[in-house]
């Protein structure tokens, strides 16, 4: 049983990416998700953000307590980028949501804040709640840059209309991610209320309600240890959202 959340006026947020995993036999995932969120639904919002070619397969099962999200999006509605989707697109689909600046895609696709940004305004223009990622490396964080990187990142990659409603943001240490390494309790608090502090300084009321969720080898052993760090508002889910089992373990730790 979780303790007490340290921002109980937000509701979580626990947010599995599945990345560039998942044909159609992985729809049962989802559909065992649906059940148990059924029998015992968490004090939490529940999405799902899929690969593009199961978005809309996953909406037409209309899952019942489980919202569905895109991975990226492109900056513009429509137009000449083969292989590219816009946030419209996946709105059509079936998203509510689109994951943008992922550290995946800054680095596989050396997407800059300013790109980013264009990303989190594309999704906004779609009626989309745009989760914009922030987070340092290794070197960076052992060169004690980290507070300075993720509010840099911050800065650089929201535009002015951003509010609780229409964006989330989600701390990610790049070094974490699918490595099995997680940070200290102290070291995820440290971040998580910079970035509080950062989003009050510039967007007053709304930046006091935004959801901040905490990503990078988040699994159901560790959940009910970090989902109850202040400012951690949810979870940004990895390679644990694959099968329904562990990523209802990680949504244990709001029932």
């Amino acid at each position: 049983m979780a303790t007490q959340k340290s921002t109980p006026k937000i509701k979580a947020l626990v947010a599995g990416n599945w990345k560039m995993n998942g044909t159609g036999k992985q729809l049962a995932e989802l559909r065992k998700l649906m059940t148990a969120v059924g029998r015992r639904k968490p004090k939490a919002d529940i999405m799902i953000c899929p690969p593009a070619t199961l978005l809309s397969r996953m909406a037409a099962l209309k899952p019942k307590g489980v919202a569905l999200g895109g991975q990226d999006c492109h900056a513009n509605i429509a137009g000449a980028h083969t292989g590219d989707i816009s946030a419209e697109m996946l709105k059509d689909a079936g998203a509510r949501a689109v994951i943008v600046g992922h550290s995946e895609r800054r680095a596989d696709h050396d997407e800059s804040d300013k790109a980013v940004r264009a990303k989190v305004e594309a999704a906004h223009r779609a009626g989309l709640t745009a989760i914009m990622c922030v987070g340092e490396s290794l070197k960076q964080r052992k060169a004690g840059e980290t507070l300075k990187i993720v509010q840099a990142q911050l800065r650089g990659s929201l535009p002015i209309d951003c509010s609780a409603k229409n964006t989330v943001i989600a701390y990610e240490p790049v070094w974490a991610i699918g490595s099995g390494l997680t940070p200290t309790v102290a070291q995820v608090e440290e971040v998580h209320n910079a970035l509080r502090k950062a989003l009050l300084r510039r967007f007053g009321d709304e930046g006091a309600k935004m959801r901040i969720l905490y990503g990078g080898s988040v699994k159901p052993t560790n959940a009910d240890e970090l989902m109850a760090v202040p400012n951690v508002n949810g979870a940004l889910v990895g390679g644990a959202s694959l099968t329904a089992k562990d990523l209802y373990g990680i949504l244990k730790a709001y029932c």
